[in-house]
Order: structure tokens, then sequence, then C-alpha cells
């Protein structure tokens, strides 16, 4: 059910390693800066790091205290994670004194929901449409649920492995035309299958009563303890529904079968008006833009999905109008907990085995997918989620029907050992096949998965979730901090940060279209894109 039936073996010998040493990794890590005390920050932006508009590595995400560190693609792990060392190394020397990075996905203590600084990026049309849009996310779903912090790991394959493939295949289609199919592909047996990233990395298991409010949920308080909720077998609570996951998106249904029916879809959703969204209208009585749009989504970044097929846009150019015009060129993973256990948020043996199970779902045969499939994917999710490490846990298989989680995962992982092989040879490593073996060992054992990790901590010490992440906050700073960059590094970042406000002032400097019609422009291509398919 789940074994490579034709693992290319071609791909084992050592003159076509670099099929596989040159697959290309990035992570982006959002992590909010709190306070001494484990509260949010209310402070704008730290000016050493720079315009977060215009800043290619430290950027904001939703809040103005929700930073995001991106790192450029490397092919090298090692060097993936130095660079995402040096960002937040770099970042705690420039945080005022008493704040720290929050090293935890659920959030600290929030405060009120209208309290929470929504990120700024200036006045030029594109700032303050990034703004525009984070007012709307605010409006939609609460500010409070906005903070739920993620890390993001981006994936592709050379195009000398595609074309590899390709004339393996005999396949008549362009080079570019066959990534997208294989892609797609890709991403259909991820979605099958990535219910096994949230058992196995889900580091979320447990939150601050404050962030649960007054909203409806099913958690229990993990007694003695007073401020902190939690489900006894929970993975990852952010993948939940009080975490990043949205109700109103439940009805949309998004088809993941090939590049024109994905962008079909979305396109829909965002230019096609949603009732609820109407009613709030885009405007305010002071003409105060409310949300950019009244469509179920304002942009396709607003669609909550475990995965997506990406590709570089140039400046102005919509995600999906760059993705219509030239392809998927890497995916973007985006189902993974900040791991709180290491300053990183994430680490080596994560990155091993990631790429295993990518390329997995890569050479995988990858039928065509539906609406009911969708439903029977979610249902796994919402599973692993809430009581993913209980004993008698079992999924729903697309083919063989309820199946026991261990079961299946044990079978994934014996299926990924030839994968895990041919990595390790093409990189002249045991490091692939050895991460497999620890993730299987969280299988046979659910104790070692850090949800469950966490949740003995917490109650070995008796300390509430708040307490016990600030904690971990406070230790991690110190990490970072014991060990200053080297001057020239240091002295590049610091330029780094200089360039970006220079653009950032030039790009408002610059006579702009009103913003009216730079708006009406921008969603000109989603329309775009619609006819493109229905022509």
């Amino acid at each position: 059910m789940f074994e490579l039936k034709d693992l290319p073996h071609e791909l084992s010998e050592d003159q076509n390693a670099a099929l596989l040493t040159g697959i290309l990794r990035g992570v982006e890590r959002e992590s909010l800066r709190v306070n001494h005390n484990g509260k949010l920050s209310l402070s704008p932006h730290p000016p050493g790091l720079g315009a977060a508009l215009t800043h290619p590595q430290i950027t904001t995400d939703f809040s103005e205290a929700l930073l995001e560190f991106i790192t450029p693609p490397s092919h090298a792990i090692n060097d993936l994670l130095n660079q995402l060392d040096i960002l937040q190394r770099y970042t705690t020397t420039q945080l005022p004194q008493d704040e720290y990075l929050w090293t935890h996905s659920m959030p600290c203590a929030l405060g009120k929901d209208e309290n929470i600084p929504v990120a700024r990026y200036g006045n030029s049309n594109n700032g303050r449409m990034k703004t525009i849009y984070r007012v709307g996310l605010g409006h939609r779903y609460g500010r409070s649920m906005q903070t739920v912090a993620g890390l993001h790991y981006n994936f592709s394959l050379p195009n000398a492995f595609w074309a590899f493939l390709s004339r393996r295949d005999n396949s008549m289609a362009d080079l570019q035309e066959y990534k997208n199919q294989r892609y797609f592909g890709l991403i259909r047996n991820f979605r099958r299958h990535y219910w096994l990233l949230i058992y196995l990395f889900g580091a979320s298991p447990a939150i601050c009563t404050s962030f649960a409010g007054d909203r409806k949920h099913n958690l229990e308080p993990l007694q003695p303890l007073q401020h902190t909720l939690h489900l006894p077998y929970a993975t990852s609570l952010r993948m939940g529904d009080l975490g990043y996951q949205s109700s109103a998106q439940d009805s949309l249904y998004v088809c993941y079968n090939d590049k024109k029916r994905y962008i079909e879809s979305l396109c829909a959703a965002i230019t096609q008006p949603y009732p609820a969204y109407q009613a709030l209208g885009v405007t305010d009585e002071n003409d105060e833009y409310r949300q950019l749009n009244t469509g179920l989504l304002q942009i396709e970044n607003e669609f909550y999905s475990a995965i997506r097929p990406k590709r570089t846009a140039q400046p102005g150019e919509t995600a999906l109008a760059a993705l219509d015009n030239r392809g998927v060129e890497y995916i973007e993973v985006r189902c993974l907990d900040s791991n709180p256990f290491t300053p990183l948020g994430i680490t080596s043996e994560q990155i091993h085995f990631l790429d295993t199970f990518l390329l997995y779902c890569a050479l995988q045969d990858s039928p065509q997918t539906d609406s009911d499939e969708a439903r029977l994917i979610l249902a796994n999710q919402k599973t692993v989620v809430s009581h993913g490490r209980a004993p008698d846990t079992s999924l729903t298989h697309p083919e063989a029907g309820d199946i026991s989680l261990k079961t299946w995962g044990l079978s994934l992982m014996d299926a990924m050992q030839p994968v895990a092989a041919i990595l390790d040879t093409a990189n002249k490593s045991g490091e692939f096949t050895a991460s497999l073996e620890l993730q299987k060992q969280k299988l046979i054992n659910p104790n070692l998965t850090p949800s469950a990790r966490i949740l003995k901590e917490l109650r070995d010490n008796k300390l509430d979730f708040a307490t016990y992440a600030l904690e971990q906050s406070r230790d991690h700073s110190q990490q970072l901090q014991s060990q200053p960059l080297p001057d020239d590094i240091r002295e590049r970042m610091e330029s780094m940060a200089l360039e970006s406000e220079a653009e950032q002032r030039s790009m408002e400097n610059k006579d702009q279209l009103p913003f009216g019609e730079f708006l009406a422009r921008y969603y000109k291509q989603y329309r775009r894109c619609c006819g493109n398919f229905m022509s």
C-alpha cells in the first residue's frame, strides 16, 4: 500500500549524486517579541532590524510584535541552520533590553484583542496594502489567532532531477510543465500523509488560558495548574480549531490535481463576494479600510493550507499570477510547529526527515484527488491534533479504510527507508537513515514526541505553560547572545538594515497611483488568471 513500486535505482549511482545534493531548502521562522513578564511586546519594530517592508530576511507577519526570519535558499543543511542562527543572534542584540523571542508556537499572554498591534509597513501603496490585509484578518478572525507562530519549510528539487525523471517517464511535456505535474503530485501525496508530521513534530499540546478567552473549546485544565489548558493526547493545538484555522474556509474546496484547477479555485475565492465579509464592508464610515475586499480570501496568502506550490513573484505581481505565468518553483510546508527545544526552532534531524518525507511524496504514485478525500484528510488532521498519542487512535486511509495511526505510520517509515538510503548515498552520510529511525521510535513510544515531553515537563515541574515558555525563551536568548557575531557578519547585518530603510524611503518618495486605483490594478491579475482558465 505504501511501498515505492519503482524507485529509480540510478539515483543511488555516484554519477547522479548531484540530482539529490542539489536540493534547495529554506526556512521561514516566526517568533513573537515578549517582555520580561512574558506579555506581548507593544513596542514598534526595533529600528536596528531595518524596514520590515523591504528587508529580505527579517520582517514581521501579522503583528508588529511577530517577527519572521527568512533564510536564503541553501544546498547544505548546516548552511541553512547557520543562516537561521545569524538572523536570530543578530536580532537578540537589537531588541529592547527587557524583550525576548518567544520560543513556542502558541502565544504568550496577549491582553485585549484590540490592543494587539497590527504590523505597519509605511505609506507606500505596497506598505498600505500589507497593513490593510492584516487589519482585515483581525476583523475576520480576531487578532489573537493571528499571533500563533509556526515554521515554514521551503523545498525544491533541481532541474536536473526533474529532467532525469522526465526522460525516464518518456514525457512529451516541456520541463516546466512536467515539473508542475510532478510538484502537484508531491503535494497530493503530502496531504495524504502530513498527519505524520503533526504527530512527530507537533509541540503545542497546551496553551495559556488567556488565549482561549471566551471561545468554545474542548480543552481541559492541566491539574494542578491554574492557568494551563490542554488535551491529554494532543500534539499540535496550533493546527486545531483554536489555532491557525478558519471555519469560514471549511466550505472552500481547493483542487490540487493540476496548476490550472488550483489557481482557478483560489481565484474564485478571492474574486467572488462572501456574504459575511460583504456585511463587514471594505471601508468604514470614515472611509478607513477594514479589509482589502469582500471575497472569502483577501489574497491567496489567507488560505490556511498545510502546503503551497510557490513561485517567486516579481514586484507588484500576485503569488497566483507568478504561479500562472512561470509555473511551480518550490513547495512550502506550513504545518510545522516551532521546535521549543532549540533556539533555532528546527533541528538538523528534523530537516533530514523532512527531505526524506518530501522526496518519498515526489517519487510515489499520486492518484488524482477530490472533495471527499479532502474531507477525509481534514478529519485525519483533527484526529491527530486532538488525540494523536492515544494508544487506540485510528485514521481513515483512502483505500484501506480504518487503520491504526501506529500501523500506518510504521508502514510509511518502512516505505521511506530506501529513499533515506539514496539520500545518504548521494550525500555520503548516514543522517537521513538515522533521522528516520529516530522518528520511527516516536511511533513505537509516543512519550518521545515533543508534545508528550512538554506535558511531562509542565506536570513534573508544576509550571504553567506561560511560565515554562518564558523560562525557555530566556534560556534561548542567553544561548544566542553567549557568542557575539563576528564583526564582518554583524556589519553585514547592519548594512542590510540600513539598505532596507533606504529602499522603503525610495518607494514612499516615488509618485504613486491613488491607492484605490493601485488596488484595482492588483486585483485585475486575479480576474486575468480566472479568465485564462475560463476562455
